[in-house]
């Protein structure tokens, strides 16, 4: 089975890598064959191989497969098979097993992703492999880093180490500095269909047909939403949660109502018995002081209080991005909703997103006009916006949705 294989409906973006993982294997001969190669000066493409580049950028839109390819992309770079990312060798069974020795990951549960990170991956990045051909960089989410942080990679980026591959993935190409790109190669993903998606989820994780094609439906073709939607009853509960408040909203009271609702993350948490953020964010500090040698409550010596702050700081950046998360999806599953409204206004031969509310959109779409369901949907963008802006969430639902109220 090909490293290729989860990528779904990227026919293009499969051949583009495949064929510069072929072209990197010659590279790679010439770094075993030519002592002089493996240098820092090295230049990959001084093999004459243009097909492969030291630096990618992965665009597309979310849950187009961006980690997917770039983890399919570093298996057949590793890869020993005749076939570069056959997957059936021990390099390929050990990146897509995410315990690759010279294959990094470098993402984050905060809001940003910091510059020390960043420099000490950089740092590393100049060392020759240990048991792989190459060493490869995956930065997740690089539209996450605040300028200082890129300019920390520009470097890498502009002098690679001569066996190393760095691997950025990002929505759009707008999203990293113009110094990062045009030093990048870029390869656009695009949305697959949702019969594709459910395709996989029923080969893959064994879903009712049915079930996977509304998933996939609801989730907008995003892989990762779409397995949660088919596969988690938590996951699909907070959709079905998220749209029943939207259909009964009526009043102003019933939108504030729904609001709390919806902002209440201890009943939206995802999991049975998952914790608050405070007490994970308790729970990871007690765990750094164990892992100290200290008890929960003790008194910090002086050379350790400065470790002990920058863990609660960073549990409370991963609580706030968890929160944002959450809430942001409960939006995106509103704006489907109202854009299925309007699809039926409009009578546009298109499918539904949320098929299986086609009643209460039928209903929505018969008492309201099209400039309404616009001016709805645009509440609900702006909302996701402030919501970026560290606006109090409670607040920004409420003024979202009392937008949706009949009128």
């Amino acid at each position: 089975m090909s490293v290729f294989s989860d990528l779904v409906g990227q026919e293009h973006a499969i051949e583009e890598l495949s064929r510069a993982a072929r072209a990197a294997r010659g590279i790679a001969t010439g770094f075993h064959d030519d002592a002089t190669a493996v240098t820092s000066e090295a230049d990959p493409l001084a093999f004459g191989v243009s097909a492969m580049s030291h630096a990618w950028l992965l665009t597309g839109p979310p849950g187009a497969g961006r980690s997917l390819a770039a983890r399919a992309f570093a298996a057949a770079l590793q890869c020993t098979e005749e076939e570069p990312g056959a997957g059936e060798c021990a390099q390929c069974k050990a990146v897509l097993g995410n315990n690759h020795p010279d294959v990094t990951w470098l993402t984050t549960d905060l809001v940003t992703i910091k510059a020390d990170e960043v420099r000490e991956y950089v740092a590393s990045s100049y060392q020759a492999p240990s048991s792989g051909t190459w060493k490869v960089f995956v930065i997740e989410d690089a539209d996450r880093m605040l300028p200082r942080t890129t300019n920390v990679l520009l470097k890498a980026i502009e002098e690679p180490g001569p066996r190393t591959v760095w691997i950025l993935c990002t929505a759009s190409v707008a999203d990293v500095l113009p110094t990062i790109r045009s030093r990048t190669r870029n390869i656009n993903l695009v949305t697959p269909s949702p019969e594709d998606i459910a395709r996989l989820l029923v080969e893959r994780e064994g879903a009712d047909p049915e079930r996977a094609l509304v998933a996939a439906q609801a989730a907008q073709s995003h892989i990762g939403v779409a397995k949660a939607l088919a596969t988690d009853p938590a996951a699909a509960a907070v959709r079905k949660k998220t749209l029943d408040a939207v259909v009964g909203i009526r009043t102003t009271g019933d939108a504030v109502l729904a609001a709390m609702v919806l902002t209440d993350l201890d009943a939206m948490r995802g999991s049975e018995g998952a914790k608050s953020d405070e007490e994970a964010v308790e729970k990871e500090i007690a765990d750094r002081l164990a892992a100290m040698g200290l008890e929960a409550g003790a008194r910090v010596p002086a050379a350790l209080r400065s470790q002990v702050k920058a863990a609660g700081v960073d549990s409370k950046r991963r609580a706030t991005r968890h929160r944002q998360d959450l809430i942001d999806r409960e939006l995106i599953y509103m704006m489907s909703f109202y854009r299925d409204v309007l699809v039926t206004q409009l009578e546009a031969q298109v499918s539904l997103v949320n098929a299986d509310y086609a009643s209460a959109i039928s209903r929505i779409a018969a008492d309201t006009t099209p400039s309404t369901t616009l001016v709805r949907i645009d509440a609900l963008g702006e909302a996701r916006e402030r919501l970026r802006g560290n606006v109090a969430v409670q607040l920004l639902m409420e003024a979202a949705l009392v937008e949706l109220r009949e009128r």
